[in-house]
């Protein structure tokens, strides 16, 4: 059976071995950095930095996620992907879509710790690799999973980012 978004994209998924990601799209973790840092912040320590192969098809989306650390997102094959973050503290909101420079898309972007996010290809599919520093550990993430965080969530946001909710 063939995956949304056509043959290349189940051609990445299994080229990759990628696995489905509980916010949703497929990922794989391709390095860890052995080096491990102490956070200030009393979480323990953690790898210095950690990067994963990350794919999104059509109609799939990167659900509301906060992650504890910086994250990268880098634009590698496809369509643009639409990347929308939150910072919960401020109100601040921003949109950006992530692809070739030569067609006026941002080629990465870096989401701070502590914002919301989510991501939804604008064409076929869109295949990234995330870097996050200090690394990744999903202690330090969270998705809306309840409906009292969905309406609080949907409440701050504009009319046009709640589908991704």
């Amino acid at each position: 059976m063939s995956a949304p978004g056509g043959s290349r994209a189940e051609e990445l998924r299994e080229l990759l071995q990628l696995s489905p990601h509980p916010e949703g799209g497929w990922f794989r973790e391709t390095f860890r950095s052995g080096a491990l840092v102490q956070l200030q912040d009393g979480r323990g320590p953690r790898s210095a930095m950690t990067v994963i192969d990350f794919l999104l098809v059509r109609g799939e989306v990167s659900v509301w996620h906060v992650v504890r650390s910086d994250e990268c997102w880098i634009a590698s094959e496809g369509g643009p992907l639409v990347l929308r973050m939150f910072n919960p503290a401020t109100g601040e909101r921003e949109e950006c879509r992530l692809g070739c420079a030569a067609r006026d898309q941002q080629p990465s972007r870096v989401v701070p710790a502590g914002w919301w996010q989510s991501a939804a290809p604008a064409g076929d599919y869109s295949l990234v690799q995330c870097v996050v520093s200090p690394g990744f550990d999903f202690s330090d993430f969270r998705m809306i999973r309840d409906d009292a965080s969905l309406r609080e969530l949907s409440a701050l946001l504009p009319e046009s980012w709640r589908q991704f909710v």
